[in-house]
């Protein structure tokens, strides 16, 4: 059972059919090739703010260091993505593409990047390491953030398509996840197997721009496609060079 506040602020939002009673359909609908739609400036949600009692729960860094959710969008325009968990390897070759955007592009567009995981903070510093990854990340350990957006638990049977982030064999690479997870200090997924991700566009302040939840593993947005919404310029992900014409 939803808890009775509303994520969003604001006055309460009608309930929808299937949906959950504080989302608006502007917000979750899906338009053709499974995109997230975007509010558009005539839309009247556009610029809907984040309840103020989802901005102040706690999420930890890699130094158990708790920040309010709402600090870390507060002055700018942020791409926060939540992930699945950290030995998810669909997960990681996402963060490791996330990896792969400059700092500099980022700077252009005045734009922070931020990886939340829902694992222990102690896990961290490790999947930094293995994915290369240096922006911004957090974990919400009790998933309240996670619960509290409406992010989806178990996997939804869906055509999700091809994903331009797994470059290599998914069944390979799951199998080496769960040798990690066997052979780890203490055996654990590093986070809830079943719980499901997805990325939103917040900020400055509690504004909400764009949200989008995965409804299974596979169903992750592309990097550039978010990217564009928020004026940072396209990145290669290819494994191939870039060809540069002089």
């Amino acid at each position: 059972m939803h808890n009775s506040t509303s994520p969003f602020g604001g006055d309460h939002l009608k309930a929808f059919p299937g949906q959950a009673w504080w989302l608006t359909p502007v917000v979750t609908r899906q338009v053709s090739g499974g995109a997230a739609r975007v509010l558009a400036p005539s839309d009247p949600e556009r610029g809907q703010s984040l309840a103020a009692a989802v901005a102040e729960l706690p999420v930890l860094d890699a130094r158990r260091q708790q920040v309010p959710f709402g600090a870390l969008f507060r002055e700018r325009r942020t791409v926060v993505v939540f992930m699945r968990h950290f030995l998810c390897y669909i997960c990681k070759k996402y963060v490791e593409d996330l990896a792969r955007i400059p700092k500099s592009f980022l700077q252009e567009a005045d734009v922070t990047l931020i990886v939340i995981g829902q694992s222990s903070y102690h896990h961290i510093e490790s999947f930094c390491k293995l994915t290369g990854y240096s922006h911004e990340i957090y974990v919400d350990p009790e998933r309240e953030i996670y619960k509290r957006l409406g992010m989806k638990r178990g996997e939804e049977i869906a055509s999700s398509g091809q994903s331009p982030h797994i470059k290599s064999n998914l069944l390979s690479g799951s199998l080496q996840s769960l040798w990690r997870a066997v052979t780890g200090p203490l055996f654990n997924f590093q986070g809830d197997p079943a719980q499901q991700g997805g990325t939103l566009i917040l900020g400055p302040g509690n504004n909400i721009h764009f949200i989008d939840r995965d409804r299974n593993r596979l169903d992750h947005k592309p990097i550039n496609s978010v990217l564009q919404l928020v004026g940072v310029q396209h990145v290669n992900f290819t494994n191939r060079p870039s060809v540069i014409h002089v």
